[in-house]
């Protein structure tokens, strides 16, 4: 997508703007993603330099997150590539992290007031998702309300925000696309969750079934535990290295219980209803961008 090139090169500015070399080397060895915040934010408000502006502030935004993030789960690795704490060190990190996020919030101040309290807002719900998410990690998770709020606050807000933000710019009904990204967020995350256990090492690009064993009780799992008999030996595999044994298990467990189909058809309900919020506003886009999400092969 060529608007993505121009979403890149305004990034790019930014960071020139700062006038720091080790920023502008940093930021090239970032790996990019799909940018799925970037993508949304151009379907609902078309390209203006506007929105091009309002994508390169969230997604500095979003790679000052997975920076911090990266150190926090001490991963060497993002999107296949070396992370900058594997490269440098923690420290480079999140000082960089913390230039992005800076540079970010100063081009916010200059945007539409409504704007900005709606990205700024999401931010600090994003990093009360983080903290949400590393306290969940100490125990054995079984609330499902407190796995939705985590995910809502960690992923989908920022989502939700690029949502609502467009529509503001485009004069659109922000409520209605506010859900749809709301939705398509806790969507995103749901699906991650569930490919972790139904993909193969291969195909993730890291271990397979790694969220248990990294303390994280994501939904097939909360699902799994609500239905099964032997309650204790789930909770015993937990936070462990599982053998291969114990891994087809839990799979076989999910299968039998159902606890995986359900998880599933959930992420697939919240994709429906999204659809369904924004269908008046005949945006084949955002259809197609929900669709390739929840109909995909598991």
């Amino acid at each position: 997508m060529e608007e993505l090139v121009k979403v890149k090169e305004q990034i790019k500015k930014f960071v020139i703007e700062c006038n720091d070399e080790k920023s502008l080397e940093l930021l090239d060895l970032l790996a990019t993603g799909k940018m799925l915040r970037s993508k949304l934010v151009l379907k609902i408000a078309g390209v203006t330099e506007e929105s091009i502006k309002l994508c390169a502030i969230i997604e500095m935004i979003h790679a000052a997150s997975l920076l911090h993030d990266d150190v926090i789960d001490e991963a060497d690795t993002r999107r296949g590539k070396p992370s900058i704490n594997a490269l440098f060190d923690n420290k480079t990190s999140i000082m960089f992290g913390d230039v992005l996020y800076s540079k970010a919030f100063t081009e916010l101040s200059q945007m539409d007031r409504e704007v900005a309290y709606c990205v700024s807002n999401a931010v600090t719900l994003l990093s009360i998702g983080e903290m949400l998410d590393v306290n969940l990690t100490e125990n054995f998770n079984t609330s499902y309300d407190k796995y939705i709020d985590m995910i809502y606050k960690k992923t989908a807000s920022l989502i939700e925000a690029s949502a609502k933000s467009a529509a503001i710019l485009a004069n659109l009904d922000k409520e209605k696309y506010a859900l749809y990204g709301k939705n398509l967020g806790i969507a995103f995350q749901m699906v991650d969750d569930i490919l972790d256990i139904t993909q193969d090492s291969q195909t993730l690009g890291k271990p397979a079934m790694l969220d248990f064993v990294e303390g994280k009780v994501t939904i097939p799992y909360l699902l799994l535990h609500e239905r099964i008999e032997d309650k204790q030996k789930l909770e015993s595999l937990y936070k462990k290295e599982l053998s291969s044994e114990e891994s087809s298990w839990i799979k076989e467990q999910m299968i039998s219980t159902k606890a995986l189909e359900d998880s599933i058809n959930q992420a697939k309900e919240l994709g429906l209803e999204a659809i369904e919020a924004v269908k008046a506003e005949k945006n084949e886009s955002l259809v197609q961008i929900m669709s390739a999400m929840i109909n995909r092969e598991f």
